[in-house]
């Protein structure tokens, strides 16, 4: 199993551009909790799972509309790339890398 705990910049290539973000994330067991801030806004993450390298969670943002963001990551080290499913509007590419 991946270690994944601690901070992450993340970056989502959304069609607004490049949206930049820190994750905080607390693996325990198959369990997986934490925050994600981007644009000074922190939402909780919810429904999070880990598998080996691969990580799973949700997160309801309000802004620019309410909406469910359905994450999926896999973990390399000190290096995250994943994709961020947001609603009706597709998934988008995202990456990160450990503080």
């Amino acid at each position: 199993m991946a270690n994944v705990d601690g901070k992450w910049k993340t970056i989502v290539d959304s069609p607004m551009g490049a949206q930049a973000g820190v994750l905080t994330l607390d693996a325990s067991g198959d369990t997986l909790t934490g925050t994600w801030t981007e644009q000074g806004n922190e939402v909780a993450i919810q429904d999070g799972k880990v598998d080996g390298d691969a990580l799973s969670w949700k997160v309801n943002v309000s802004i620019p509309f309410p909406m469910t963001l359905d994450c999926s990551a896999t973990v390399s080290g000190d290096d995250m790339t994943g994709t961020v499913k947001v609603g009706n509007f597709g998934s988008f590419a995202m990456t990160g890398t450990r503080e």
